[in-house]
């Protein structure tokens, strides 16, 4: 089926971008690294929704209403990278939930219903749609009989085809995304570093810190300032890194290595848990920012024996 250019209409339209996220990360992982599970595979996600807002604007000429971002999640827990993409603007996330066999269930249903909604409350004229399911054909038609058109994107398959026949006929329009194009948002999962045999444990480490060994030497008749104490707050970082490893799961953490950079938004949640935790603001002492990262990446190096992550001294 030919490609139509949108923006050769003379009358704007009103669309939304639907994004089946388990069938792009599937497809790009198997066509880009030949991986058959995402965790084999990292994604620069944010990257990768700037480029496909992008390229939806040359495609159709009008107003994006937002970008659909269907995922899975266990018991719909929302991922590092999921909490990420949530603050993005023009972007709505919605989770289905992910099983103990790492199947999503509940995502085509979302879809579905987005599709409907959207069309029957005329919110939108066109939608893009990049999924490959069967199962999304009766919700195309469905909008279709309200006026809007369907523009399936596709991801380029090493071989054969990877979205159903009966999908890639009803809809309007079809494009498929090549490997080129994706690529850069695409790497592998970086390998568990080996610890040294030599190499301290965080415990180890810790307890050779005192007061007294860290306690900066100040000049004779100035006061010290007094702050927050560096061990208390290590220490508490470390009790987040702990309780988020069993509140969101091994997994979910791990996609925050290899370190030693948190986003903004974790980190912003990091330092909100332990002046929680603290009963006062850390905000006016800088340096206890990074003792509380310190503290995190202790208890996360440590979960993953990837040995001693102390980036201050």
């Amino acid at each position: 089926m030919a490609i139509l250019d949108l923006t050769a209409h003379p009358v704007a339209a009103k669309y939304a971008v639907l994004v089946d996220v388990g069938y792009l990360y599937a497809a790009a992982g198997e066509v880009l690294l030949g991986a058959k599970e995402r965790k084999e595979y990292r994604v620069a996600a944010d990257e990768l929704i700037q480029a496909l807002q992008k390229h939806a604007e040359t495609r159709i000429h009008g107003e994006l209403l937002r970008i659909y971002w269907y995922d899975a999640a266990r018991d719909r827990v929302p991922t590092v990278d999921q909490r990420v993409i949530a603050q993005l603007p023009w972007v709505k996330v919605r989770l289905g939930n992910l099983n103990a066999r790492g199947q999503q269930k509940g995502v085509d249903a979302q879809i579905r219903s987005d599709l409907e909604a959207l069309a029957r409350h005329h919110a939108v004229s066109d939608t893009i749609l990049l999924a490959g399911d069967e199962d999304m054909v009766p919700a195309v038609e469905a909008a279709q009989a309200y006026g809007v058109r369907i523009h399936l994107w596709g991801v380029e398959p090493p071989y054969g085809t990877n979205q159903a026949e009966r999908l890639v006929w009803e809809s309007d329009t079809v494009e498929i995304l090549s490997a080129d194009f994706l690529r850069d948002f695409f790497s592998r999962a970086p390998q568990p570093v080996p610890v040294p045999p030599a190499a301290p444990s965080p415990a180890q480490v810790f307890a050779g810190r005192t007061p007294a060994a860290i306690k900066p030497k100040m000049p004779a008749g100035q006061v010290t300032k007094l702050g927050p104490n560096r061990p208390r707050v290590e220490e508490v970082g470390e009790h987040v890194a702990q309780k988020w490893i069993l509140t969101r799961g091994r997994d979910n953490i791990r996609d925050l290595l290899p370190g030693p950079i948190l986003p903004t938004v974790i980190d912003t949640e990091l330092l909100i848990e332990a002046e929680k935790e603290l009963g006062h603001s850390l905000r006016p002492f800088p340096e206890a920012r990074v003792w509380l990262r310190d503290g995190f990446w202790a208890r996360v190096y440590r979960e993953f024996d990837l040995g001693v992550g102390i980036s201050s001294k």
